[in-house]
Protein backbone atom coordinates (compact mmCIF):
# COMPACT_ATOMS: atom_id res chain seq x y z
CA UNK A 1 0.00 0.00 0.00
CA UNK A 2 2.84 2.55 1.16
CA UNK A 3 4.69 1.48 -2.40
CA UNK A 4 1.73 2.90 -4.29
CA UNK A 5 1.38 5.61 -2.48
CA UNK A 6 5.30 6.31 -3.36
CA UNK A 7 4.97 5.57 -6.66
CA UNK A 8 1.88 7.85 -6.78
CA UNK A 9 3.34 10.70 -5.85
CA UNK A 10 6.29 10.54 -7.73
CA UNK A 11 4.01 10.24 -11.01
CA UNK A 12 2.36 13.57 -9.79
CA UNK A 13 5.94 15.21 -10.40
CA UNK A 14 6.39 16.41 -6.97
CA UNK A 15 10.01 17.62 -7.66
CA UNK A 16 10.77 18.40 -3.96
CA UNK A 17 9.86 14.89 -2.18
CA UNK A 18 10.19 12.61 -5.32
CA UNK A 19 14.01 12.37 -4.91
CA UNK A 20 13.36 11.68 -0.85
CA UNK A 21 11.03 9.08 -1.81
CA UNK A 22 13.35 7.57 -4.44
CA UNK A 23 16.04 6.95 -1.67
CA UNK A 24 13.91 5.86 0.83
CA UNK A 25 12.87 3.01 -1.34
CA UNK A 26 15.95 2.26 -2.25
CA UNK A 27 16.87 2.01 1.47
CA UNK A 28 13.75 -0.18 2.01
CA UNK A 29 14.31 -2.33 -0.43
CA UNK A 30 18.07 -3.13 0.66
CA UNK A 31 16.89 -3.85 3.84
CA UNK A 32 14.37 -6.44 2.99
CA UNK A 33 16.64 -8.28 0.70
CA UNK A 34 19.40 -8.33 3.40
CA UNK A 35 17.56 -10.43 6.00
CA UNK A 36 16.66 -13.28 2.95
CA UNK A 37 20.70 -13.76 2.09
CA UNK A 38 22.40 -16.94 3.55
CA UNK A 39 24.73 -16.18 6.07
CA UNK A 40 27.90 -18.74 6.48
CA UNK A 41 28.65 -19.90 9.87
CA UNK A 42 31.91 -20.71 11.57
CA UNK A 43 33.43 -24.19 10.92
CA UNK A 44 33.27 -26.53 13.16
CA UNK A 45 36.26 -27.58 15.04
CA UNK A 46 34.93 -29.65 17.27
CA UNK A 47 35.35 -34.06 17.31
CA UNK A 48 33.84 -35.78 14.57
CA UNK A 49 33.88 -39.08 17.25
CA UNK A 50 33.66 -39.52 20.41
CA UNK A 51 34.37 -42.94 21.55
CA UNK A 52 34.45 -44.59 25.24
CA UNK A 53 35.93 -47.24 27.29
CA UNK A 54 38.66 -47.59 24.77
CA UNK A 55 41.06 -50.35 25.05
CA UNK A 56 43.90 -49.87 22.08
CA UNK A 57 46.67 -53.08 21.44
CA UNK A 58 49.81 -52.85 19.95
CA UNK A 59 51.97 -56.42 18.95
CA UNK A 60 54.40 -56.77 17.16
CA UNK A 61 55.17 -60.62 15.11
CA UNK A 62 52.38 -61.28 16.77
CA UNK A 63 53.04 -61.00 20.47
CA UNK A 64 51.14 -58.57 22.45
CA UNK A 65 53.55 -55.60 23.43
CA UNK A 66 51.44 -52.44 24.27
CA UNK A 67 47.82 -51.79 25.76
CA UNK A 68 46.21 -48.90 26.43
CA UNK A 69 42.89 -48.38 28.26
CA UNK A 70 41.32 -44.68 28.67
CA UNK A 71 37.72 -43.71 29.38
CA UNK A 72 37.12 -41.62 26.42
CA UNK A 73 38.82 -41.05 23.05
CA UNK A 74 37.96 -38.03 20.73
CA UNK A 75 39.17 -38.16 17.26
CA UNK A 76 39.07 -35.05 14.93
CA UNK A 77 39.08 -33.77 11.40
CA UNK A 78 42.93 -34.24 11.30
CA UNK A 79 43.31 -37.17 12.52
CA UNK A 80 44.03 -35.82 15.67
CA UNK A 81 42.63 -38.18 18.88
CA UNK A 82 42.32 -36.33 22.32
CA UNK A 83 42.36 -38.51 25.04
CA UNK A 84 40.71 -36.09 28.19
CA UNK A 85 40.88 -38.83 31.21
CA UNK A 86 42.95 -40.74 32.64
CA UNK A 87 45.73 -43.34 30.40
CA UNK A 88 47.03 -46.69 32.22
CA UNK A 89 49.19 -48.25 29.73
CA UNK A 90 51.10 -51.64 30.04
CA UNK A 91 53.82 -52.95 28.22
CA UNK A 92 54.46 -56.01 27.56
CA UNK A 93 57.87 -58.67 27.39
CA UNK A 94 58.07 -61.74 24.75
CA UNK A 95 56.31 -64.07 27.35
CA UNK A 96 53.44 -61.56 27.43
CA UNK A 97 54.42 -60.70 31.64
CA UNK A 98 53.84 -57.26 31.91
CA UNK A 99 57.00 -55.35 32.73
CA UNK A 100 56.02 -51.51 32.55
CA UNK A 101 52.76 -49.78 34.09
CA UNK A 102 51.98 -46.27 32.96
CA UNK A 103 50.04 -44.16 33.61
CA UNK A 104 49.03 -40.44 33.32
CA UNK A 105 45.66 -37.63 33.71
CA UNK A 106 45.34 -37.29 29.87
CA UNK A 107 47.06 -37.72 26.52
CA UNK A 108 46.35 -37.21 22.39
CA UNK A 109 47.75 -38.50 19.52
CA UNK A 110 49.51 -36.27 16.76
CA UNK A 111 49.40 -38.22 13.63
CA UNK A 112 51.97 -35.38 11.88
CA UNK A 113 54.34 -36.76 13.65
CA UNK A 114 53.28 -40.46 14.50
CA UNK A 115 53.73 -40.06 18.74
CA UNK A 116 51.62 -40.48 21.63
CA UNK A 117 51.80 -37.71 24.25
CA UNK A 118 50.87 -38.94 27.77
CA UNK A 119 50.49 -35.51 30.28
CA UNK A 120 49.73 -34.84 33.39
CA UNK A 121 51.08 -36.81 36.73
CA UNK A 122 52.73 -39.36 34.52
CA UNK A 123 53.66 -42.69 36.76
CA UNK A 124 55.88 -45.13 35.43
CA UNK A 125 56.56 -48.64 37.24
CA UNK A 126 59.20 -51.06 36.61
CA UNK A 127 58.10 -54.10 38.05
CA UNK A 128 60.80 -56.34 38.10
CA UNK A 129 63.62 -53.42 39.25
CA UNK A 130 61.28 -51.95 41.29
CA UNK A 131 61.51 -48.43 39.95
CA UNK A 132 58.94 -45.39 39.66
CA UNK A 133 59.88 -42.42 37.12
CA UNK A 134 57.76 -39.62 36.99
CA UNK A 135 57.27 -36.58 34.91
CA UNK A 136 54.69 -34.23 33.66
CA UNK A 137 54.94 -35.72 29.88
CA UNK A 138 56.09 -38.65 28.04
CA UNK A 139 55.98 -39.47 23.97
CA UNK A 140 55.67 -42.75 22.82
CA UNK A 141 56.60 -43.40 19.19
CA UNK A 142 55.18 -46.65 18.00
CA UNK A 143 57.48 -46.08 14.63
CA UNK A 144 60.96 -46.36 16.36
CA UNK A 145 59.35 -47.96 19.85
CA UNK A 146 61.08 -45.21 21.51
CA UNK A 147 59.95 -43.42 24.60
CA UNK A 148 61.13 -39.62 25.28
CA UNK A 149 61.13 -36.43 26.73
CA UNK A 150 62.57 -32.99 27.01
CA UNK A 151 60.63 -32.50 30.77
CA UNK A 152 62.28 -33.13 34.22
CA UNK A 153 62.13 -36.38 35.53
CA UNK A 154 62.73 -38.62 38.66
CA UNK A 155 63.43 -42.03 39.16
CA UNK A 156 63.39 -43.47 42.62
CA UNK A 157 64.60 -47.51 43.16
CA UNK A 158 62.30 -48.78 46.21
CA UNK A 159 65.23 -51.42 46.44
CA UNK A 160 68.06 -49.63 46.89
CA UNK A 161 66.55 -46.17 47.81
CA UNK A 162 68.38 -44.36 44.60
CA UNK A 163 67.12 -41.28 42.85
CA UNK A 164 68.38 -39.95 39.84
CA UNK A 165 66.96 -36.58 38.73
CA UNK A 166 66.71 -35.83 35.10
CA UNK A 167 65.93 -33.01 32.30
CA UNK A 168 65.06 -35.36 29.02
CA UNK A 169 65.89 -39.07 28.46
CA UNK A 170 65.32 -41.30 25.83
CA UNK A 171 63.99 -45.14 26.56
CA UNK A 172 62.53 -48.78 24.88
CA UNK A 173 59.40 -48.60 24.62
CA UNK A 174 59.01 -51.07 27.62
CA UNK A 175 61.65 -48.77 29.92
CA UNK A 176 64.41 -51.68 29.67
CA UNK A 177 66.87 -48.96 28.72
CA UNK A 178 66.78 -45.48 29.83
CA UNK A 179 69.42 -42.98 28.58
CA UNK A 180 69.04 -40.04 30.66
CA UNK A 181 69.93 -36.27 28.93
CA UNK A 182 71.06 -34.11 32.24
CA UNK A 183 70.92 -36.28 35.23
CA UNK A 184 71.94 -35.62 38.58
CA UNK A 185 71.33 -38.14 41.39
CA UNK A 186 71.50 -39.85 44.88
CA UNK A 187 73.53 -43.21 45.01
CA UNK A 188 74.56 -45.81 47.66
CA UNK A 189 77.74 -47.26 47.18
CA UNK A 190 78.80 -50.19 49.01
CA UNK A 191 82.42 -51.15 50.08
CA UNK A 192 85.48 -49.70 52.04
CA UNK A 193 86.35 -45.96 51.58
Amino acid sequence: MRIALIFKQIRKGDKFLSPFYLIVLAVWMLAACEGKQNKVGALYTGPLELVNDVEVKYSEQGKLKVVMKTPKRLAYQNEAQVFPDTININFYDTTGTIVTRLRSDSGHYDKAADVYIVKGNVRVVKSETEELLTTTELNWSPRTRKVFTDKPLSVINKRTSEVTNAIGMDAEQDFTRIKFRKATGIYKFSGAP
